[in-house]
């Protein structure tokens, strides 16, 4: 008896060392870092390089910064960069300037991608950055078009795959009105730079109107919103082989092979019939996956990160924190970790009547995840 007692101490000894979270145990967060400014999301590189993004809902005057390894915050790649005009209040060239960013990403070769939706005024062609880091300077900016950013574009996150040298962008459709009814993905060769914009409008990445936005339920400041947003959750698997998506108003996940989307031979039919109904989940926002094929859900409305095993594609809770206000971009990170920002959208004065309730600071949350993390992802 003694040997099997022995047996079983080193198994739960070997499970705690490793890290692993099981399949059913909830798990809790940690404040990783806590701002002064409500941060969109961050970019997370395996030598450590942690870049934010500042939530262009509150107008920041710094767009993307890098956290330096002293602590310190500074502009990224510069405080050039974060400003329309220059100091003689002209005008700069679009490409100048970021206008306004939400998301950036990070390809694990050594370029920060940083996508700008464009949509502050004066507003200018979106545009893709990409920043080599090694050399620290710019690579090469792609701008998107007319034909692929409409007026009502509100480009939000993105999945990059160098194995198909694809970007695909998940457009809300939300920049001109609270219903993302034209919303889209946006394909973009990374190399050629050609773009097209597929499923337009389609229930795959279309709002349904029966789930309007969900605010903080179970606290003092729930409401309900007549706010129907579009395809908003992106995520690539380890293989590169398929991408993951959502509507934050639809109650289903989706997934398509990464090859048919880069095939720009496939018309928009092809494509939707192509598309496959992966599992079911609640209202959410951000989306990523993990090495194990693992996806992970921020739910908004509710102050948690759920999650939906490979294995089981049965939706769960993985984690909550009630401080956890708002949690939407989910990111990888080099350390075992995964992470959240918590930008208190639903404390705004926008939401509130009027009343500011949002506050600083603006924390940044991480928890492990049940397999190991893809960087960048």
């Amino acid at each position: 008896m003694n040997v099997i007692k022995d047996i079983k101490m080193i198994i739960l000894g070997v499970v705690i060392l490793s890290g692993h979270v099981s399949a059913t145990e909830q798990v809790k967060s940690e404040v990783f870092l806590s701002l002064k400014e409500a941060a969109a999301g961050i970019a997370y590189t395996q030598d450590k390089r942690l870049f934010i993004t500042y939530h262009p809902f509150y107008n920041p005057k710094v767009k993307v910064a890098e956290r330096l390894g002293n602590g310190d915050i500074v502009p990224f790649p510069n405080a050039d960069m974060q400003n329309a005009y220059d100091t003689k209040e002209r005008l700069k060239s679009p490409d100048e300037y970021f206008n306004w960013v939400l998301s950036t990403r990070t390809d694990g070769e050594g370029t920060l991608w940083i996508l700008d939706s464009g949509q502050a005024e004066p507003r200018i062609t979106p545009k893709l950055v990409a920043w080599d880091l090694a050399k620290h300077q710019l690579k090469k900016i792609i701008h998107l078009p007319k034909t692929v950013a409409l007026p009502e574009s509100q480009h939000n996150d993105f999945a990059i795959s160098t194995k198909h040298n694809v970007i695909v962008i998940a457009d809300e459709g939300i920049a001109t009105g609270p219903i993302g009814a034209k919303a889209a993905l946006v394909v973009i060769n990374t190399v050629t730079g050609e773009s097209r914009r597929v499923m337009q409008g389609t229930d795959r990445v279309a709002p349904r109107m029966n789930m309007p936005m969900l605010m903080d339920k179970g606290t003092p400041y729930e409401k309900s919103i007549d706010l129907f947003i579009g395809v908003d959750g992106i995520a690539l698997d380890n293989q590169q082989q398929w991408l993951y998506f959502t509507s934050v108003s639809n109650s289903s996940v989706y997934r398509i092979k990464m090859a048919e989307l880069a095939n720009f031979s496939l018309n928009n039919s092809a494509l939707v019939a192509k598309v496959e109904t992966y599992a079911d989940k609640p209202m959410n926002g951000g989306l990523t996956i993990d090495s194990a094929g693992n996806l992970y859900l921020c739910e908004i409305g509710t102050r948690t990160i759920g999650i939906i095993p490979a294995d089981t594609r049965k939706y769960r809770v993985y984690s909550h924190d009630k401080n956890m206000v708002w949690p939407d971009g989910l990111h990888m990170g080099p350390e075992g970790y995964l992470y959240t920002s918590a930008a208190q959208i639903s404390l705004s004065a926008a939401f509130n009547g009027g009343k500011t309730i949002n506050k600083p600071p603006y924390n940044i949350y991480r928890f492990k995840p049940m397999a190991s993390p893809l960087i960048g992802r």
